[in-house]
């Protein structure tokens, strides 16, 4: 590795035009690779309810829908406001009052379930249908035009209008948390290193990392807007510590070799490599953990930050040494000592008092049980958004919420149909039904029956009907609901089906709790096998494996002492991530320690030398994490990802704590334990 670092050293310049160079695909790239707004898109294609989803764009031409409330307008003026939504591209139906009765009729002499459905005070409603999916462009647009032709009378309720303000509310927010994350970094490392410069060049060989772990994104086809905000910072605050790593190895070898800078860093380049690929595997292996999730956005956010480790690995062993060589003179130039020294009465502190550290296990035990989750996408977005503006008034004025779908046969009885959607009107918190026998009459002969409302509800083989509830999505009572609606349609037609925004949420409650405890399982396997195999030890693995389970329970454990509740992204993936970039800190004194116990030095003297040694290095890293997360948790707006960053943040320090205070107390109890069974971890005899 010598011999190909030196040859980085020499062709310095060449290794910065050819970064120069990837950055023009990688941009490329980035821009034709499609960003995916809906996270119920990532629930596997197993389900019913995507099942039906499908058959909805199939069979149908439509995928999603709009229920738009309208306030205080002439029936007139509603029509025409119909009339433009029906012009709009990718604007499939629109279903009003209208395509019942003429609007000369009196609305008191319709049936009461449709009466119900399209008018409440002086409100009116109108069900939109697009002839895509949820999230796909042509629906998004479709609602955009939708809102640009309505007046604030007019309020856009509905999952395409989540997703797009989604949509909106990421793109305005993306390029701040990149920005504040590296201004942050920088400031901690400005106390840490000894030079100005210095953090200026580390910021920008990870930054040319991220445009290439971004460009590459291409070949996936589409990334989740989570990955997308999260997968830089994360980038960030995993990978700064190998660009410190690779200064402090420089400057030793600087030493050694004073006379000959580029033979100083091909030999920092050899030592860094073998140090940092140690160190990555545990953290790409707490990404690849991901990839065992069910739900598909974990392998999509997986494979997106294990890939970045891999291409900040590379960066850090070529473009940022060229860029230090080329730029060495001005780096000496700029050198400071350090604004933080020694922390040697720190670490002699904890090193005596360690036990009265560990009286926050119960406490942490009993708050990580109990955090509050909730699956609610709308509740992760500001109350003042369009979208929640317009449930609200959904809900305000019409006392509902959702609509399900019920898919059933075509050529079920007709006296079955009506037998089922009456038991489904009976169920506790649903509203009124809408089918074709409902909006025509059951006595209208098929040939009869307008086209358009026909074509609405029946394909060749389904017939769609319309549930009205008054329960919000995401909650027990409209799960159990579902459930009962689900049972009474299976009664009547096996293959019949209850889709919609609520069954799917349902759907995504019931995948996320079983991948939930599958990722935290798959992850500390894993590193507890990589564990093992560094220190050929079966006790260190468990007791390095539970100091950082340690910290993300007390990490998780705040949200209940705080009374909020997560998003349930943040719980899956949180601790899958804390634990693959944290557990690096506990390597670190363990390895220190395991070489002073190898000296000679019983087990009060190695757990002290071990912990001054490692201790700055350990604050440095958790703090850059911190610095890389932070930012974003502060400034974002949408809750799914502030959420992630606020625990990812907190839970960087509370590793550093932890590592700093508990595990010296776990060396020290548990030395003979350690000693016995581990291979040579005293030194060959």
């Amino acid at each position: 590795m010598v011999k190909v670092g030196k040859w980085i050293a020499k062709h310095k310049y060449l290794i910065i035009l050819i970064s120069i160079l990837l950055m023009i695909p990688s941009v490329i790239g980035m821009a034709k690779t499609r960003v995916n707004y809906d996270i119920l898109s990532y629930l596997p294609d197993t389900l019913e309810t995507i099942k039906g989803q499908d058959i909805m764009v199939d069979e149908y031409g439509m995928g999603a829908f709009s229920m738009v409330v309208v306030e205080n307008m002439e029936l007139k003026d509603v029509q025409k406001l119909e009339d433009a939504y029906s012009e709009i591209d990718h604007v499939k139906d629109v279903l009003w009052y209208d395509d019942v009765a003429d609007l000369s009729l009196p609305v008191e002499m319709i049936p009461k379930d449709l009466r119900e459905a399209f008018f409440k005070g002086d409100a009116t409603m109108m069900l939109v249908l697009f002839d895509n999916t949820t999230s796909s462009d042509e629906a998004m647009e479709a609602l955009t035009e939708m809102r640009k032709i309505s007046n604030d009378q007019c309020f856009l309720s509905g999952m395409t209008g989540i997703v797009t303000d989604i949509k909106n509310l990421a793109l305005s927010e993306m390029p701040a948390y990149v920005v504040i994350a590296a201004i942050l970094c920088f400031i901690v490392l400005q106390l840490f290193t000894d030079s100005f410069l210095v953090p200026l060049f580390f910021l920008l060989s990870i930054g040319i990392s991220i445009l290439y772990n971004m460009g590459t994104n291409v070949f996936l086809g589409e990334i989740s807007y989570i990955t997308q905000a999260l997968v830089a910072v994360l980038q960030l605050g995993v990978t700064m510590d190998y660009s410190i790593f690779l200064l402090s190895s420089y400057e030793e070898n600087k030493e050694r070799f004073p006379d000959d800078r580029e033979r100083a860093m091909g030999h920092a380049i050899a030592n860094t490599f073998k140090s940092i690929v140690g160190s990555s595997v545990t953290t790409i292996a707490g990404f690849a953990a991901l990839c065992f999730m069910t739900f598909a956005l974990g392998r999509d956010l997986g494979i997106v930050s294990a890939k970045g480790v891999v291409i900040g690995v590379i960066c850090c062993v070529t473009v940022l040494p060229a860029m230090i060589l080329i730029f060495d003179k001005p780096i000496e130039k700029t050198k400071h000592k350090p604004l933080i020294k020694s922390m040697d009465r720190l670490s002699g502190f904890i090193t005596k008092h360690y036990k009265i550290f560990l009286v926050l296990l119960a406490p942490a035990i009993y708050g990580n049980s109990n955090t509050k989750i909730y699956y609610n996408i709308a509740k992760s977005l500001p109350s003042t958004l369009e979208s929640n503006v317009a449930n609200e008034k959904l809900e305000e004025d019409f006392d509902m919420s959702v609509l399900h779908m019920v898919m059933m046969d075509k050529n079920m009885d007709a006296k079955d149909k009506r037998d089922m959607l009456n038991a489904i009107d009976e169920v506790d918190g649903v509203k009124w039904t809408i089918s074709l026998n409902s909006l025509v009459g059951a006595t209208i002969p098929d040939s009869m029956i307008p086209k358009d409302i026909k074509s609405m509800l029946q394909s060749d083989n389904w017939e769609l009907a319309f549930v009205c509830s008054k329960y919000q999505s995401a909650t027990e009572e409209v799960n159990s609901q579902i459930a009962q609606i689900n049972d009474i349609v299976k009664g009547y037609d096996e293959n019949a089906m209850v889709i919609g925004e609520a069954p799917m949420m349902k759907d995504l409650e019931d995948v996320t709790n079983i991948d939930l405890q599958s990722v935290n399982t798959v992850s500390m396997a894993a590193i507890f096998i990589i564990i093992m195999i560094i220190f050929k030890s079966i006790s260190l693995p468990i007791i390095l494996v539970a100091v950082i389970e340690f910290a993300i329970a007390v990490n998780m454990a705040v949200p209940f002492y705080q009374n909020i509740s997560l998003p349930f992204v943040a719980s899956i993936v949180v601790g899958t991530i804390q634990l693959g970039a944290t557990v690096d800190y506990a390597i670190l004194m363990t390895s220190r320690y395991q070489k002073e116990r190898s000296r000679g030095k019983n087990k009060k003297e190695a757990v002290s030398a071990a912990h001054k040694a490692s201790l700055e290095s350990i604050i440095t890293s958790g703090l850059s994490f911190f610095a890389a997360t932070f930012g974003v948790s502060a400034y974002s707006k949408v809750d799914m990802i502030g959420s992630i960053c606020t625990l990812l943040s907190r839970g960087a320090l509370i590793s550093v704590v932890v590592v700093a205070l508990v595990l010296p107390a776990m060396f020290l109890i548990f030395d003979k334990v350690i000693c016995k069974t581990s291979i040579n971890f005293l030194g060959k005899k």
